[in-house]
């Protein structure tokens, strides 16, 4: 058996296939999974609902999963080729006790993984991670006689829930790009469906990824978008990542509009008719949230927490917060507009109807945010066993610097923020992120700054030669 402990991350589990896990181990893995079902509902027989992304695997890791959850007693409802979305969805609409989703999201071709959770609309928290690590390390399985069947023709099911509710009036041309993963027999029928006039892009099913990864904070598919944006005179651009749960957004003159600042356009939006809410959004996000004039104006309040889905979806629920908002393109949207976890065609949708509200273009709406220069996220590598350490120094180091009135571009460290990783800001609302990244073996880092892009380019130079100095840090994924 083959099963690598690093692949249990902080809030689901991720491993290279074959290299890092084997069926075995994906077996073992449901016997831990359907052990702490048990465990947590107190049921001898929990129904589990599972489904799977468009990897070539995908669906034989589900079986694995399967048997193994069904070893522990636990009755299993297959959904089949799903987004995670439309597992989570299952859950409410099924009432199930717990649902596995078979993904590795956006990670390479040859990634695999699985999200999980139990509460409804919430996936893992860290602790529940450690707790099913050690029960499946440990072989501390529950032993018992589970019943599998399959939930046929559940797409449509999930397909019509977003489309009943959210037909639009103006007709929006929308670039539809999904990397050739699983959104793409999804995103383009829905946004049809609701109104919109659709160009699709990479939207046939293709497990090789022949173009890039579905991943819409990934450049390539970026500058893909951009291009077809342009050349079709769309009036939005929407990329998906391979589980459908995420979202990015380019304008109609073909440029990336980052999805924190998407995030607050809705929130504004969202703001005017449900006034008092709160809204939740991820360190990595800019800081224009918590000083915008329309979210105050309509006595709105904003939280910044950990970066995660599985973080922003508990907090919302805590909070019971309108909306939450990453700048990864995770959106979740709490009840009258959503079941609380994060969608990404109903982030999509949201947009739309923001377009379908107001006469501008959406270059147009943007411009009423105040500029702000910032970097796409940035991934150097670092050892799973090494990241959080590195993190940790990185913490004290800007304390210390703090503490000292170390200048960064002639700019004092006025805050410093550690509910995830350390993001520290400047006297003039500029900030940078360090954190580690919670699915692979890198840290993050994101950079903002009201001032300029030199500004911007400078902090990241400082939080770049503090990394380089740790001795600990590979290449980048990408950089400004």
């Amino acid at each position: 058996m083959k099963i690598n402990p690093n692949g249990f991350r902080e809030y689901d589990a991720r491993w290279v296939f074959e290299k890092e896990i084997d069926f075995e181990g994906i077996s073992s893995l449901g016997k831990g999974l359907g052990t702490q079902i048990i465990n947590h509902t107190k049921k001898s027989n929990p129904r589990v609902i599972v489904g799977h992304d468009y990897r070539s695997y995908s669906e034989n890791i589900k079986k694995a999963l399967t048997e193994g959850l069904l070893s522990t007693g636990c009755y299993v409802e297959d959904i089949g080729l799903s987004l995670s979305p439309m597992v989570y969805f299952a859950q409410f609409n099924l009432n199930s006790d717990a649902i596995a989703m078979i993904t590795a999201s956006h990670n390479e071709n040859g990634w695999t993984g699985v999200k999980m959770g139990i509460k409804k609309g919430l996936t893992h928290a860290p602790e529940e991670m450690s707790e099913l690590k050690e029960i499946t390390l440990n072989k501390n399985f529950i032993t018992g006689k589970g019943v599998a069947k399959n939930i046929n023709n559940f797409k449509e099911v999930y397909v019509q829930d977003l489309i009943k509710k959210n037909k639009i009036n103006k007709k929006i041309k929308a670039v539809v790009a999904c990397g050739n993963g699983t959104a793409g027999i999804f995103a383009p029928e829905i946004l049809k469906a609701i109104g919109c006039e659709v160009v699709e892009l990479d939207c046939k099913l293709d497990w090789s990824f022949p173009k890039y990864n579905p991943n819409p904070e990934d450049l390539k598919m970026l500058h893909a978008i951009s291009k077809a944006v342009k050349e079709n005179n769309a009036d939005i651009g929407f990329g998906f990542d391979g589980d459908g749960d995420r979202c990015g957004v380019i304008d109609n003159n073909g440029k990336e509009i980052f999805s924190d600042k998407i995030g607050l356009l809705i929130a504004r939006n969202l703001s005017k008719k449900y006034k008092n809410s709160k809204f939740i959004v991820d360190v990595k996000s800019t800081g224009l949230y918590s000083k915008d004039r329309v979210l105050l104006e309509n006595q709105c309040k904003t939280i910044y927490w950990k970066t995660g889905h599985s973080h922003i979806k508990r907090k919302v629920n805590k909070e019971k917060a309108l909306a939450g908002f990453e700048k990864s393109g995770h959106f979740f949207f709490n009840q009258p507009l959503g079941y609380g976890y994060d969608d990404g065609i109903n982030s999509a949708i949201q947009v739309c109807h923001l377009l379908d509200e107001r006469k501008e273009k959406i270059n147009e709406i943007i411009k009423e945010l105040p500029n702000t220069f910032q970097t796409p996220t940035m991934s150097p590598f670092c050892k799973d066993e090494e990241k959080y350490q590195v993190v940790d120094t990185m913490v004290s180091k800007v304390k210390n610097l703090k503490h000292e009135d170390f200048k960064i571009d002639n700019q004092l460290i006025t805050e410093i923020l550690t509910v995830n990783g350390v993001r520290f800001s400047l006297a003039d609302g500029s900030w940078g992120l360090i954190r580690a990244s919670s699915n692979k073996p890198s840290l993050v880092i994101v950079v903002e700054s009201p001032t300029s892009d030199l500004r911007k380019k400078k902090i990241f130079d400082f939080i770049d030669s503090l990394l380089q100095k740790t001795g600990k840090i590979g290449d980048y994924d990408q950089k400004i």
